[in-house]
């Protein structure tokens, strides 16, 4: 028994002094340094630091090199975009045979400049047409006051030039006045104050005015149907424009008419009130058909009697202003029918 016992007592001395051994071995080798694994570290952190540099460099060049090829359509529109000014707006961007945003943009930029161009043209020539038609009776005007002035006249002789002053100022104040309906049309719809209107009594109010002025006119409003709801002769617009257009299309039928008599029809469907503007008279040669809506356009008739051309293309802008339509129908010598279709509430 004691023999085991100190056997027993032999072995546990001896396990535990294999464990410290272990432990002892553990730690010598924890604590032991591995010179080569730190210089193999040192080498890495190195090359992980001079390559992280490289990679740097390399990126910021490559961006800069592709950034620069990017952009350099951009650049050409800019370059382009400098050279012009409002003396050669005829310069365009060149778009190329690409569809992706840079020739999109292009496209749109030229479009802004055709735009840009016809209404400087139209702006030149608006100036050209007012100056030429102001040039004339102020012209007129001055020559008759200073041929008055040359010498002793008679009552009746200084009577004669004040009516023909008198005239030639009137034109002048229908030009300003049909120049500033013009401008006035011109708006955009938002700066036009709309409001519920009766066709109907506008257009006796047109006539009322429209013989006053000329005493010697005759203006005839025909329903052709049976008026069953008000709402087909009421449509939301500005009553002062619309006035101006009936009036001029009723003056024009009356002034190219040898009897000096117009009519206007009235009908309605289910969407639009119809207004159909007629006479008898001399007509529109086929030729000036196309133009006859043109700021400051006379055609062949213009010797028949006075006028700017300042009228149809007014109308023309208050219908199309009202979002309607107006359309003509004329034949030389047999008459012209004007006809204008608006919303109707």
């Amino acid at each position: 028994m004691k023999i085991r016992l100190k056997l027993t007592l032999l072995f546990t001395a001896l396990f535990a002094a294999l464990l410290l051994v272990f432990a002892l071995a553990i730690y010598f080798i924890a604590a032991a340094k591995d010179l080569d694994g730190l210089n193999r570290l040192r080498d890495l952190r190195i090359a992980l630091a001079v390559g992280f540099l490289i990679a740097t460099l390399l990126t910021l060049l490559a961006g800069t090199l592709f950034s620069r090829q990017a952009l350099q359509p951009v650049s050409k529109i800019v370059d382009k975009v400098e050279e012009i000014t409002a003396s050669n707006l005829d310069l365009r961007i060149a778009e190329g045979a690409g569809k992706d945003e840079i020739a999109e943009v292009a496209q749109t930029f030229n479009r802004m400049l055709d735009r840009l161009e016809s209404s400087f043209d139209a702006q030149k020539q608006f100036v050209s047409h007012i100056s030429h038609e102001l040039r004339t009776p102020m012209a007129a005007i001055i020559g008759e006051l200073e041929i008055t002035v040359g010498k002793e006249r008679s009552p009746a002789e200084y009577e004669q030039v004040i009516q023909l002053v008198l005239k030639d100022a009137r034109r002048i104040v229908r030009l300003s006045d049909g120049l500033l309906d013009l401008a006035r049309a011109s708006y955009d719809q938002t700066e036009i104050a709309f409001k519920d209107i009766r066709l109907d009594e506008l257009l006796l109010d047109t006539r009322s005015a429209v013989l006053k002025a000329n005493p010697d006119y005759g203006v005839n409003i025909i329903f052709e149907r049976e008026i069953e709801d008000d709402r087909f002769l009421s449509v939301k617009g500005n009553a002062y424009l619309l006035k101006v257009a009936f009036y001029n299309l009723l003056e024009n039928g009356c002034k190219f008419s040898d009897d000096h008599e117009a009519s206007v029809a009235i009908t309605f469907h289910t969407v639009n009130t119809i207004l159909r503007f007629a006479d008898h008279g001399i007509g529109i040669a086929p030729d000036d058909l196309a133009q006859i809506f043109t700021p400051f356009y006379r055609g062949a008739n213009k010797g028949y009697a006075e006028g700017h051309g300042i009228g149809l293309s007014l109308t023309a802008k208050i219908i199309q202003l009202h979002r309607g339509t107006l359309e003509v129908h004329s034949r030389v010598n047999e008459g012209t029918t004007f006809t204008v279709e608006l919303p109707h509430l």
